[in-house]
């Protein structure tokens, strides 16, 4: 899928001057080589060439030009599908994990952004997860319930709170502290500039790996369309909603559709109590967020569609419904779009990521964040990959693995 996103950007306007790196113009060694220069490969070849790994990023256009442009910074440890779902999904002990893991990521982002040379706009968070109706308030509550009981830093707010801090009432809401979120395009560029500055990475844009072929010794060889090849030890997938790369071999997901816009800087912020995220328990699921400059950034409307919407007038309709939706919450805003989006992206069918070595085809991974988390997901992802690639065992590998029974025919 070639166009992942169309609309009016926002993200880089705020760093108007990236950085860019030259193609492949001469075949090369590398211990690992990522394919895809979006959040997951980012992140991967940073954790990868900070523990020594010779390590390699190709990616077919821009650093951060893909799916990264749509990515909305939201970063929270909660799921779209509940822990106390998950419980019953896959078992108490691996849903507990797996939730603390993602816990953990969103604390591992910030150690990465800290130690950036650019600000990320890394912002610790907390988030509201709002009751959409009266009936979603049992399972909102047995889910805090579990969240507390596993040591999670969460409260539960009923109307007459959430009422007295924000100008809208919900029927209940989860507040989760320990959340951030991040401008994933200067996140994303500084990420690659510091990794390739300090760790030696090799960055290579507009290089099209076209054919992917394994020696007799094991050596991978990655062919691209201008000619020269990567030869690595490793290969790392972090291709991001483009399922052609996986040649069929990973099952089990749909290609959605999601709608973002950003308003201009509300003059005054006053009724978003703490600058809260904010999200409910609807599906499709309406979510919000403040800029650092004060603006909202909504997004939801999502539909069983995977190519995005071309036409300005059909982009239009949607972005009407979001701002009516931030009039809903916050009456006094200014709601208007100054910029409007949408783009695909996908859904696992047990709604966790991709993540681990090819059954079938021996050190050849995929770092694949599927569902609304993917920037958590994909730090997940780096440390479990350099785990894999240096011989030792992870304690989720079983949890995101491409061959969990879940994503097995039936």
């Amino acid at each position: 899928m070639k166009d992942l996103h169309e609309g009016r950007m926002y993200w880089q306007e705020t760093l108007p001057h990236p950085r860019t790196y030259p193609p492949l113009r001469e075949s090369s060694d590398a211990d690992a080589v990522v394919i895809g220069g979006g959040m997951s490969g980012a992140v991967v070849a940073y954790v990868l060439a900070s523990a020594g790994l010779r390590t390699a990023l190709a990616e077919r256009g821009g650093v951060a030009a893909g799916s990264s442009l749509a990515n909305t910074g939201l970063l929270q440890y909660c799921n779209d599908i509940m822990l106390s779902e998950l419980i019953g999904q896959i078992g108490e002990r691996d849903a507990v994990r797996f939730y603390r893991a993602c816990a953990e990521a969103v604390q591992d982002l910030g150690a990465i952004a800290s130690a950036l040379p650019i600000d990320a706009e890394y912002r610790p968070a907390s988030s509201l997860y709002c009751a959409s109706t009266d009936q979603d308030v049992p399972k909102l509550k047995r889910e805090y319930e579990t969240l507390s009981r596993f040591g999670f830093d969460v409260e539960y707010w009923e109307p007459e709170q959430i009422g007295a801090r924000f100008p809208f009432r919900k029927p209940g809401a989860i507040v989760t502290h320990g959340d951030a979120q991040i401008n994933p395009y200067r996140f994303v560029h500084a990420v690659v500039d510091e990794a390739a500055a300090r760790f030696g990475l090799q960055v290579h844009e507009q290089t099209d790996v076209i054919a992917h072929e394994t020696d007799d010794d094991g050596t991978h060889i990655l062919r691209t369309a201008a000619g020269p090849e990567l030869r690595a030890k490793h290969v790392v997938y972090a291709v991001g909603y483009e399922p052609e790369e996986l040649r069929g071999r990973l099952i089990r997901s749909a290609m959605d559709r999601s709608s973002v816009i950003v308003t201009p800087p509300q003059r005054d912020l006053s009724p978003w109590y703490g600058r809260y995220m904010i999200w409910e328990t609807d599906r499709p699921y309406l979510y919000a967020r403040l800029t650092d400059d004060g603006r909202v950034i909504a997004g939801g409307f999502d539909e069983p569609y995977g190519q995005p919407l071309a036409g300005r007038n059909a982009r239009d309709r949607v972005s009407d419904k979001l701002s009516k939706r931030i009039l809903e919450l916050f009456p006094s805003f200014d709601a208007r779009p100054d910029y409007e989006w949408n783009a695909t992206f996908a859904q696992s069918r047990d709604n966790l990521p991709f993540i681990g070595e090819d059954p079938k085809w021996p050190r050849v991974y995929y770092c694949l964040g599927y569902g609304g988390n993917g920037t958590v997901y994909s730090m997940i992802g780096a440390g479990l990959l350099r785990a894999l690639i240096l011989g030792r065992k992870h304690p989720l590998a079983s949890i995101v693995g491409l061959d969990r029974p879940s994503l097995q025919p039936n």
